[in-house]
């Protein structure tokens, strides 16, 4: 049984994203991760980390009062990655969105 509060996590670990473009053999491919994970005093952190594969990345961090809220940003970064073209290549967490 899950502890209140923690249902975005598996064993401990946060919910997770990964979504890559297409190759095109010119450079190496983009990539988003998303994270979602519950800080120390409750509330739910989702990390957006975008960057080219084996190169530089940036890490943008957005503060969600409840999970309910940090879950639609989770799932309206990833709808808007899809739409840029960019395919999940992995999903890890209990109720990860996929």
């Amino acid at each position: 049984m899950t502890e209140p509060g923690r249902a975005a996590t598996y064993n401990g670990r946060p919910m997770r994203l990964l979504l890559q473009q297409r190759p095109d053999g010119r450079e190496a491919p983009r990539f988003v991760q998303l994270t979602l994970q519950q800080d120390l005093l409750g509330a739910w952190t989702l990390l957006r980390e975008t960057g080219q594969t084996g190169g530089r990345s940036t890490l943008r961090r957005e503060q969600h009062m409840d999970h309910a809220s940090a879950l639609a940003a989770l799932e309206q970064a990833r709808d808007a990655q899809l739409k840029r073209g960019f395919q999940l290549m992995y999903a890890e967490g209990a109720g990860a969105p996929r």
